[in-house]
């Protein structure tokens, strides 16, 4: 079987040299090609097609977070995983928002690099866990749960989503990491089940993948 066609796009010479051995080392990943710059890195997704593009955000002529999305606007089945030294919420939201599929910092190693781009290109969503940490906190100080009372006077978070409780609790595992089988290991449920509750929760959340879902579940207080 062929390995997951990667496009790299990156502006640091260095850098793409030292992917590439990585990735010459790795049956599972084919380097399909590289870019040094955002506005080349769009035409080559766009006509190549690649399983995943690893984007860097500070490019020459169109900066990673443009280059994105463009990127998914023409093609939104192609998987983006942010691959920066940038840890700004601002980035990581804005890439989010672009359409990325995961962000990973370059200071991960090579297992998580492969672990993020094999997850991408399944469909799972993925940041960082330094990352998901500092966004995550600064999200629930940002963003307080709308709240209402239960009969007992307790507050409990308001779900304007019409989650079931088993949905939540989906949720929940989405917001930790764990794909579609992973979840229906835990939760004693089949696949097939936490495929299903995966797809209504985004409907619901009116999103289009786990990581916005994820996004949304913190922002809102429903985990």
């Amino acid at each position: 079987m062929d390995g997951i066609k990667v496009l790299l796009v990156e502006d640091h010479k260095m850098v793409r040299l030292g992917l590439s051995l990585v990735f010459e080392n790795c049956k599972d990943i084919d380097l399909t090609a590289e870019a040094e710059d955002g506005k080349k890195g769009v035409e080559l997704a766009l006509s190549l097609n690649p399983d995943v593009v690893l984007m860097d955000i500070g490019l020459p002529e169109l900066d990673g977070i443009q280059a994105t999305e463009i990127i998914k606007k023409n093609n939104p089945n192609i998987k983006i995983l942010i691959f920066t030294s940038r840890e700004s919420d601002d980035d990581v939201f804005d890439s989010l928002a672009a359409g990325a599929d995961g962000y990973i910092m370059k200071g991960a190693n090579e297992d998580q690099l492969i672990s993020a781009i094999k997850a991408v290109s399944e469909g799972t969503a993925w940041l960082d866990p330094a990352i998901a940490r500092l966004v995550l906190s600064n999200v629930r100080k940002q963003n307080s749960p709308v709240v209402e009372s239960n009969p007992n006077g307790a507050k409990t978070a308001k779900n304007i989503y019409g989650l079931t409780d088993r949905e939540i609790q989906v949720l929940a595992l989405i917001v930790e990491g764990l794909n579609n089988a992973q979840i229906a290991d835990k939760l004693f449920i089949t696949l097939a089940t936490a495929k299903a509750h995966v797809h209504s929760i985004l409907q619901k959340l009116y999103v289009s993948n786990r990581t916005q879902a994820t996004i949304q579940a913190v922002k809102e207080g429903l985990v």
